[in-house]
C-alpha cells in the first residue's frame, strides 16, 4: 500500500532529470537535479507563501505529468513532511545527494543544475545549501518578490499571475529587472504575439518551453511557458489566454 510510505523516512530527496522538460537540457550538456515536494498547504504547512494570493495552487504543476499519479503525490507529501519535521536531517540528505551528483557530473563530463523548488517556493538561500556548493548552478521559479541575500550561484525567475491582488508584487519584480515566467493557455497565443513582435507588460517574449535552463537567458524578459495538467482549465488569471497586459512600472 502506498500509505506505508509514511512509516519510514525517504531514501532520497532529489531526482536527476525528473521530468520531460529538464531532460531536454541534456542536448546542451546539462542534467538537472530537482526536489519535488507537496506544494502550498497540502502538507499542513504552507510551502508556497504566495500561492493563494496568486491563485496558482489549483493550476499547480503538482497536477501535471507524474504529479497527477497518486503514488507520486504521496511520495512528494512524505518528502514535505520529512522536511518540516526533520529539517536538519532533510537538508543534510540533500547535501549528501548533491555531493554525489557533483562528483558524478565531473566524472562523466556534464554540467549539473539544481532546482530545489520543483513544486514549492521555499527561501532556500536561508538553509545554506547553495552556499555549500559554490560551483553548482542552482535555479528556481519564485512568486516571492522581496528575496534578499541571494547567492551568486542561485538564479531566480519570477512567476507571473494576472490575479489583481497579485499584480503589485509583479510590479516589484519588474522594477527589479527580473526575468518573468508567464504561463499561457497554449503555444498558438505566443506564436501569434511573437509573429507580430508584440510584448507582454512591455517586455520581450522568449519561448521557455524548449528547455528548463533559465539561467542562460537574459533578465528583463518574459519567458513563455504553457499550461499543463489542471492548468489547462484555469480561469483565475494565473494562466494567460488574452492579449498582453501592460503593467505600469512605478519609478
Amino acid at each position: 500500500m502506498i500509505y506505508n510510505l509514511f512509516s519510514r523516512m525517504p531514501d532520497t530527496m532529489l531526482r536527476l532529470d525528473g521530468n520531460a522538460k529538464t531532460v531536454k537540457g541534456n542536448k546542451k550538456g546539462f542534467k538537472t537535479a530537482i526536489l519535488y515536494m507537496a506544494p502550498a498547504n497540502m502538507s499542513g504547512e504552507n510551502l508556497c507563501p504566495m500561492a493563494f494570493i496568486a491563485q496558482c495552487d489549483s493550476a499547480c504543476l503538482f497536477t501535471a505529468g507524474r504529479g497527477a499519479m497518486t503514488s507520486v503525490a504521496m511520495s512528494r507529501l512524505r518528502k514535505a513532511l520529512f522536511f518540516q519535521q526533520y529539517q536538519a536531517e532533510a537538508v543534510a540528505m540533500i547535501k549528501r545527494e548533491l555531493a554525489g551528483f557533483e562528483a558524478k557530473a565531473q566524472r562523466e563530463g556534464w554540467t549539473l543544475l539544481v532546482r530545489l523548488n520543483g513544486t514549492t517556493d521555499i527561501r532556500w538561500e536561508n538553509y545554506g545549501v547553495m552556499q555549500a556548493f559554490p560551483d553548482i548552478q542552482f535555479y528556481d521559479y519564485t512568486k516571492i518578490a522581496n528575496r534578499k541575500g541571494i547567492p551568486a550561484n542561485y538564479d531566480l525567475t519570477y512567476s507571473y499571475s494576472g490575479v489583481a491582488k497579485y499584480l503589485p508584487y509583479v510590479n516589484i519584480a519588474m522594477r527589479q529587472g527580473m526575468r518573468v515566467a508567464v504561463v499561457f493557455r497554449n503555444r498558438a497565443i505566443v506564436d501569434a504575439m511573437m509573429a507580430d513582435n508584440e510584448t507582454f507588460m512591455g517586455l520581450e517574449l522568449v519561448d521557455g518551453d524548449d528547455t528548463d535552463i533559465r539561467h542562460i537567458e537574459p533578465q528583463g524578459v518574459v519567458v513563455a511557458l504553457y499550461a499543463k495538467g489542471k492548468g489547462k482549465y484555469d480561469q483565475t488569471g494565473f494562466v494567460v489566454d488574452h492579449a498582453p497586459v501592460e503593467l505600469a512600472i512605478a519609478a
